[in-house]
């Protein structure tokens, strides 16, 4: 008898997700909660950015026990009847085996101070360091949820949209070629299942748009099974106060002890990159002495103009996209079509495409009337053909102005660089790769520290595999830019802007380094700041040089001032006689008599041994001024740093006086003729 054959089954999107929840950067609980901030944060950024305001985005992250948690479901709390049947249940051999450890450590530490003499500082040090081992356990067994909160002032959602845009996965409205920070329509749906998995409850969502008169407000969860949303309450409230844009709350199972770095800073990355938003962030602790507040201060208002929606490029379509693209157009003919749904195409060259298909259309042939052989030799002729790229007109870096300020706000480093290549193109996208390379600053660890980032948000999970990073840590010659890997703390930010990131993976972690035009446009920006770094390095390499050089002289200066002074006060005393009359001439004191204009104020007491100090010190100062102004003069000259500014047009009327030179230019003023 044959075995029955297994039924088949089918997912939908949200169940696959809510199965495969790695996919989406949902690992652990710790790497949950800084998902859930990254992508509310990011929706926030571009609905601000969108609605043409500088971003103002709250975030607030609630401590919530389990306790409080259950009390909010509506469940009782109760107490442990059978101790035996929990996780953190500690036998009495093991923790007698455990204090005796503690206790043996203890003695061993006061031993070690009494015999050093020391005090008991080391010691109350140590229980506090056992104690706070004792508390962590104590925190991994016992489970921490947190109501994360994000409010914007973006556009806002229209009420009758929220359900479907928060409440069905892969459904989005930024499925268009246009550069985007989100692009599956997963994120803020994959804080709802995740929700709903680790804590039963449901999104709370407050939206206004433009002028609305009304407050939408939506208590929703998924149903995973359907893949629709699931509406606990909705209703419309009163807009008194005018507000535009929206606040999201979800509570979810996280560990904030375990991902506190990594979330602020995220935070901190963003605001280098977008200094034109403002970011508060509260983490509210049950224990208010463990709460944290601090804000990321906007300080400029300078925003990158928005990107724009731009056609496909015929080097980045595929088959089933063509076909698609056939039957949705509008376009009453095939060559409307190409020259409508397609960059880069225009009227004569549509035709011209349609002549070489030879597949038995025309220009005239209706789009839905194309067959499917039709089709595909369309998209044949669309990959063999020779294209204009894309121009790049459409994306939308941050731009070097606001990079700077962000990195210069947020690090203070000593000296920074900035570079914006021009559009390149990948598999028929256009991406523009801009760059900053920062010496020195706040927080920052000797070496090579990467800092990447991807349509305007910042990567960091993975570095190791990405292009940004092994490309600074390998394709680089840091040394013949004056710049030691290992000792100076140098800061590397990449920015990537396009209308297709290559990432590896849903969770948009890394970009891959195996594309050889993305890897040239990288190496090419980091190379570009650290020539413009090279000669800044060299001048504060020649003015360290120089303080050394002064302090070595400086420093020899007053026993040098002593040795002249003795000579000099022994030749003065020696050209005297007993009765302090001078003494004839003679052969040796013929050659002497030069000097007599030094000896004589020494004689009287107007030159003494600080007078002779004070001169070679001065001496030093302008000596070594000198050869520094000397250096620069060359350094720039052979840098090709001249540049000829006027301040007044020129004309023929006008011709050119003398050069003026100074510390930091060559001035030739207009003179009339």
């Amino acid at each position: 008898m044959g075995r029955k054959a297994d039924a088949l089954q089918q997912k939908s999107p949200a169940e696959f997700f809510a199965d495969n929840r790695n996919i989406a950067g949902f690992d652990n609980p710790g790497k949950c909660l800084y998902t859930t901030v990254r992508e509310l944060v990011e929706n926030s950024l571009d609905a601000a950015e969108d609605a043409g305001k500088l971003p103002e985005i709250d975030i607030t992250i609630e401590e919530i026990s389990q306790k409080r948690l259950n009390s909010i479901r509506g469940i009782s709390n109760h107490d442990r009847l059978d101790e035996e049947l929990y996780q953190d249940h500690e036998t009495d051999e093991a923790k007698k085996k455990r204090l005796a450890k503690e206790a043996k450590e203890l003695e061993k530490l006061e031993k070690a101070m009494t015999k050093k003499g020391e005090g008991t500082a080391a010691v109350d040090a140590k229980r506090k360091e056992i104690e706070a081992r004792r508390a962590a356990a104590a925190s991994k067994a016992t489970k921490t949820f947190y109501k994360i909160t994000v409010k914007d002032n973006g556009t806002g959602m229209p009420h009758e949209d929220i359900p479907g845009l928060l409440g069905r996965v892969l459904s989005s409205t930024k499925y268009g070629v246009k550069q985007t920070r989100g692009k599956f329509g997963l994120g803020a749906k994959m804080a709802l299942i995740w929700s709903k998995l680790s804590t039963g409850l449901p999104i709370e969502v407050w939206s206004a748009c433009r002028k609305q008169a009304f407050v939408s407000y939506y208590k929703l969860d998924i149903d995973i099974h359907k893949n629709e949303p699931n509406i606990h309450a909705v209703r419309q409230d009163a807009n008194l106060n005018h507000w535009q844009g929206s606040e999201l709350s979800v509570t979810i199972l996280g560990s904030w002890q375990y991902y506190r770095a990594k979330v602020i800073r995220y935070l901190r990355m963003i605001a280098v990159i977008t200094p034109y938003a403002q970011f508060r962030f509260a983490y509210r602790a049950e224990d208010e002495r463990n709460s944290v507040h601090f804000c990321f201060v906007r300080r400029t208002d300078k925003m990158p103009a928005p990107p724009t929606e731009t056609q496909h490029h015929p080097a980045s379509v595929d088959l089933e996209l063509v076909k698609r693209l056939l039957a949705a157009t509008k376009a009453p003919t095939l060559r409307a079509f190409l020259t409508r749904e397609f960059c880069n195409i225009s009227d004569v060259y549509a035709r011209r495409l349609i002549s070489e298909m030879q597949a038995g259309v025309d220009a005239g042939t209706s789009p839905r009337a194309v067959s499917a052989s039709q089709a595909t030799r369309l998209h044949q002729i669309l990959h063999e053909a020779k294209f204009a790229d894309p121009s790049g007109s459409h994306l939308s870096p941050a731009g070097e102005y606001n990079l700077r300020l962000g990195i210069t706000k947020e690090l203070h480093p000593d000296m920074v660089a900035t570079y914006q290549g021009d559009a390149r193109v990948l598999d028929g996208h256009a991406f523009v790769v801009e760059a900053a390379v920062s010496v020195g600053g706040r927080d920052i660890k000797p070496g090579i520290n990467v800092n990447r980032f991807a349509n305007r948000i910042p990567l960091l999970f993975e570095g190791g595999s990405d292009v940004i990073t092994r490309t600074a840590a390998k394709r680089i010659n840091w040394a013949s830019y004056k710049i030691n890997q290992a000792t100076d703390r140098v800061g590397v930010f990449v920015s990537i802007v396009s209308t297709k990131i290559p990432y590896k993976g849903a969770g948009k972690e890394y970009i891959s380094d195996d594309m050889e035009a993305l890897v040239g446009a990288v190496k090419q920006a980091i190379m570009h700041c650290c020539l413009q770094l090279k000669s800044k390095i060299a001048r504060k390499l020649v003015a360290r040089e120089q303080q050394a050089r002064r302090r070595n002289l400086a420093r020899h200066v007053p026993d040098a001032a002593a040795a002249v002074f003795r000579v000099l006060r022994a030749m003065a005393d020696d050209d005297e006689d007993e009765d302090g009359a001078m003494r004839p001439p003679g052969p040796k004191r013929a050659r002497l008599v030069a000097a007599e204009d030094l000896l004589a104020p020494v004689r009287r007491g107007e030159v003494v041994e600080a007078t002779l100090a004070r001169k070679l010190t001065e001496h030093v100062e302008r000596i070594d001024t000198d050869m520094g102004l000397e250096y620069q003069m060359q350094l720039g000259a052979a840098a090709g740093a001249r540049v000829a500014a006027y301040l007044m047009p020129r004309l023929p009327q006008h011709g050119y006086g003398p050069p003026l030179a100074s510390a930091a230019c060559i001035l030739r003023l207009l003179q009339a003729e």
